[in-house]
């Protein structure tokens, strides 16, 4: 069975299901799911260098806010 996010397993109920993947370099861009559906991604056009944060809302599971930080200039 495919789980929520491309996961090994489903997560209990009244828990979310995410999965972060880390970038590499220039050649492949970091990625966040959450409940099955991607909130940043190199495809969606809304990572950077650095640190890429997803707020969201948890208890309702909103998204409320992406960004990325870029540590390396400072």
């Amino acid at each position: 069975p495919r789980h929520k996010c491309g996961n090994q397993k489903s997560c209990p109920q009244n828990y979310f299901a995410f999965k972060i993947i880390s970038g590499a370099a220039n050649v492949v861009g970091p990625s966040i799911c959450f409940e099955d559906l991607v909130l940043m991604s190199s495809v969606k056009n809304n990572v950077g260098r650095g640190l890429n944060i997803a707020l969201v809302n948890g208890t309702t599971g909103q998204l409320l806010k992406t960004d990325a930080f870029d540590m390396y200039s400072g």
